[in-house]
């Protein structure tokens, strides 16, 4: 990789920067709690698979050009 590349240097700029912070790793964990929790728990509980529970299999694209469609007519 490039050292001289956009990536790199973002990368570099963070790694730095938490590393020489005293809370780094604390505030680390905690940002991945968090986006654990609503990635994976919030996701089961909240947001159900719509379409398997209407939709027939294999007819998941018919489903949503028909509910487009209706639903945008007045």
């Amino acid at each position: 990789m490039k050292k001289d590349g956009f990536l790199y240097r973002t990368f570099d700029l963070y790694y730095d920067g938490f590393r020489s912070m005293k809370l780094g790793k604390t505030l680390w964990a905690i940002i991945l709690i968090k986006l654990f929790i609503m990635f994976a728990i919030l996701k089961v509980f909240f947001f159900p698979n719509y379409l398997k529970q209407h939709a027939n299999e294999g007819q998941e694209d018919d489903f949503v050009a028909t509910e487009l469609i209706d639903r945008s007519a007045p």
